[in-house]
């Protein structure tokens, strides 16, 4: 079968209700915390993507069982460092940047060697920044050049640590604070703000976390191995998915959406407060907290009067998955939108920043380049006429879904490559495109 797929036609204006792929940080948040806790927990929606069930494969290879009864997948922990490995493994993370490093931190007391590697995208990924507070705990990682494969063997003596994580990364955040869970004592993180659904996730388990905001940064302390039960838990749906719809819808014309069950955590909705300072007017509906979590239903109508931003790097943390399609928004809004010290971008799956502005640039828009920052030169009358062939951008999941919204709100003849790479994140992103009225070949 082929790995692409044709669009020719901008999509008809719609009015429509969805639901969107249940979000992806807590899925894998979920899994490892289940292989942690003490019983059975149960866990609905969880979403089905590569990354996700990478996750699932990653807990079982280290002894944990799980079963899938309906829409819940039963996870049977042990307990702290309840991993049972009995010689030295392999453990393959995929494309999972989240994945990668936070078993990390579960693995510092592991008795046995433990391999990870990852696919290519990933094997070119800095795993500096998890690997050098780890090595404070006292595991004994090896690694070439900071880069997987990497190999790490626990620690029995493992020590209590104070660190300061400066970059913003969830990631390297969640890393620090999973492997504090199995060390005695405790650890202290002075931390750059960014999604904390790992902190929301142990203040409902009642584990003993402490977090405290000081001068926009968080002081994050964790008091180690402190036993928690296993939990029930539902996946809310994920905004990072959501967002392609709500750009979709305000591309688009005369046309609404309502976008329902997703989690709005504060950390996360960095897309919404950009594109409302750009006059969307998106609303969130339906409010509750579950778990410790915002969830809301969003609320989005078509915008043809859209203006520039000159985008607060405050903002950047919170929206670092989604620039991309911000930036389609900016392309099409009066003005020149500025943004800054958007290097992170060049860390995930692909260098984000380099293919954003060449992509624009393959579009007309004119962007100009400073090292991390970029202004975005909007023209509200783009409308696109050429072929296009989108291909070789590292299977990255969110360079296709531009693509594709692209092509469906401002024309031209597409022809879009690594279709394959839905599955990462998004598995139905196709099939919801379609169901709205899109014309996909």
């Amino acid at each position: 079968m082929s790995n692409h797929i044709l669009i020719e036609k901008k999509i008809h204006k719609f009015n429509k209700k969805i639901v969107v792929s249940s979000d992806k940080s807590i899925s894998i948040r979920t899994i490892l915390l289940a292989s942690q806790a003490v019983g059975i927990s149960k866990i609905s929606n969880l979403l089905e993507s590569e990354d996700v069930l990478n996750t699932l494969k990653t807990v079982k290879k280290l002894g944990i069982q799980y079963k899938k009864l309906g829409n819940t997948y039963c996870i049977e922990g042990f307990g702290l460092n309840g991993f049972n490995i009995q010689k030295k493994i392999t453990v393959d993370a995929g494309n999972s940047g989240t994945l990668a490093r936070l078993i990390l931190g579960l693995l510092v007391k592991s008795k046995k060697r433990v391999k990870l590697i990852g696919d290519k995208s990933l094997s070119k990924r800095d795993f500096s920044r998890v690997i050098n507070p780890l090595k404070k705990f006292g595991a004994n990682i090896k690694s070439k050049k900071n880069l997987l494969p990497i190999e790490i063997l626990g620690s029995d003596f493992l020590r209590p640590i104070t660190y300061d994580e400066n970059i913003g990364s969830a990631q390297v955040k969640s890393c620090m604070i999973l492997a504090a869970l199995n060390t005695p004592g405790v650890s202290v993180f002075n931390t750059r703000v960014s999604r904390n659904h790992t902190e929301l996730m142990l203040k409902f388990l009642k584990y003993p976390i402490k977090i405290k905001k000081i001068m926009g940064n968080e002081l994050i302390t964790v008091k180690g191995l402190n036993q928690f039960k296993g939990f029930n838990y539902k996946v809310p749906g994920d905004i990072s998915s959501a967002s392609f719809f709500i750009v979709l819808t305000l591309l688009s014309k005369k046309s609404k959406i309502v976008i329902e069950n997703v989690n709005v955590n504060e950390s996360r909705v960095g897309i919404i407060n950009i594109l409302n300072k750009m006059g969307a007017k998106i609303k969130l509906e339906r409010k509750k907290i579950y778990k410790g979590e915002k969830i809301a239903n969003i609320h989005v109508k078509s915008n043809c009067n859209l203006k520039a931003i000159n985008c607060p790097s405050t903002l950047n943390s919170s929206a670092i998955d989604e620039f991309l399609i911000i930036f389609l928004v900016a392309a099409k809004s009066k003005g020149v939108s500025k943004f800054k010290d958007l290097g992170e971008m060049n860390k995930k799956e692909s260098k984000r920043l380099d293919l954003g502005v060449k992509f624009l640039r393959s579009i007309g828009i004119k962007v100009d380049r400073f090292k991390n920052n970029i202004n975005i030169h909007g023209n509200p009358k783009l409308v696109l006429s050429k072929k296009y062939e989108m291909k070789n951008f590292l299977k990255d999941h969110r360079i296709f879904f531009l693509s594709c919204i692209t092509a469906l709100t401002l024309g031209g003849k597409w022809k879009i490559s690594d279709k394959d790479s839905i599955n990462t994140s998004f598995p139905n992103f196709i099939k919801i495109l379609k169901n709205i009225g899109a014309q996909i070949h």
